[in-house]
Formats: structure tokens, C-alpha cells, sequence
């Protein structure tokens, strides 16, 4: 979008001066083309430093957003490392809680077997 309001200014630039100014040494005497046409070249070379300004303004909060992106990826991914951490800690805390309560049952059941045995004989 810069280029093409670059060769826009180029182009009506280039008008101004094709057409058929003739030169004169002192600027008093220029007729009311070619002061329209130095005017037009005054505003044309404005526009184009203030696209260069915009264009690295925004050049600039590019980069800024950019890095504000890749900061947060990064919290995130250091946050998610952290919760996977606790939910396989969980995990394995209630496995360990399951397998005391199988074996605590599992003795119960054996208990059990062995009295009745027990009793039968």
C-alpha cells in the first residue's frame, strides 16, 4: 500500500513537471503552473516522509507485538508444563491410594477365606 501511494506522488510529480513549464532563473517570475507544480513537489515530498514515518511506526509495534506474542507462548507453555506437573502428581497419588485400598481389601477377602476354611474344618 506505501509503494502505491509512492508511484501515485511519483506520478503526479512527473505531470507537474511534463507540463511544459518553461524554467525561468528567478523564482519570482514562474508562471502559475510551475508554482502550482513546486507546490505539488513540496506536497508530495511531505507525504512521502510521513509514510516513511507511519512505516516505521508501524514497523516498530510489529516487532512490539511480536515479542509480546512470543512472551505470552512462553508464560503459557510454562504454565501448562506446570499444571500437566500436578495433574500427573495427582494422578499418581491416587493411584498409590487405590492400590493400599486393593491391598487392604484383598487381605480382608483373604481373612475372610481363611476363617471361613477355618470353620469347615
Amino acid at each position: 500500500m506505501i509503494m502505491k501511494m509512492r508511484l501515485v506522488a511519483v506520478a503526479v510529480t512527473a505531470v507537474a513537471l511534463l507540463g511544459g513549464c518553461q524554467k525561468k532563473d528567478d523564482p519570482s517570475d514562474a508562471g502559475p503552473a510551475e508554482r502550482a507544480g513546486r507546490k505539488i513537489d513540496q506536497a508530495t515530498e511531505q507525504a512521502g516522509q510521513k509514510l516513511d514515518q507511519a512505516g516505521a511506526k508501524l514497523d516498530s509495534a510489529a516487532k512490539d507485538a511480536n515479542q509480546q506474542l512470543s512472551d505470552a507462548a512462553k508464560e503459557t507453555s510454562q504454565q501448562l508444563d506446570k499444571a500437566a506437573d500436578k495433574a500427573s502428581q495427582t494422578l499418581n497419588d491416587a493411584t498409590r491410594e487405590a492400590g493400599r485400598k486393593l491391598e487392604r481389601a484383598g487381605e480382608k477377602m483373604q481373612t475372610t477365606a481363611d476363617e471361613r476354611e477355618a470353620k469347615k474344618n
